[in-house]
């Protein structure tokens, strides 16, 4: 399973970025779909999730700025990030978890991190 990852940038704070990740490969269903960020020294956190039936997990610290969207179809998820602060300044990862086609099994994979930084 391949993730390919667009979004991120330099942004000045209370601007707005929207981060997209597209899943492709031998892909028989998504379950889950989320982004987590990390900034160096510290663990990987994460921002927020949607499943397969559109149910939503945020982060506290982004909740009521960040919405996370999915389009099934294109096996993409997005998330837009509004009225940014410094302090969400990180590389930000997509995540997937679903089952395989060929073979059947499960899967978990990350994208390769967007960089996403707030600044004036």
């Amino acid at each position: 399973v391949q993730l390919v990852e667009s979004g991120g940038g330099l942004v000045q704070p209370g601007g707005s970025l929207r981060l997209s990740c597209a899943a492709s490969g031998s892909i028989f269903s998504i379950a889950a779909m989320g982004w987590f960020r990390q900034t160096p020294g510290t663990q990987r956190e994460l921002v927020a999730t949607i499943t397969s039936g559109g149910s939503t997990n945020y982060a506290d610290s982004v909740r009521g700025r960040f919405t996370i969207s999915r389009d099934n179809a294109k096996s993409t998820v997005y998330l837009q990030m509004n009225s940014l602060k410094p302090e969400d300044t990180a590389v930000y990862y997509c995540n997937v978890r679903g089952t395989l086609a060929t073979p059947p099994a499960d899967f978990i994979s990350w994208g390769q991190g967007t960089q996403v930084t707030v600044s004036s």
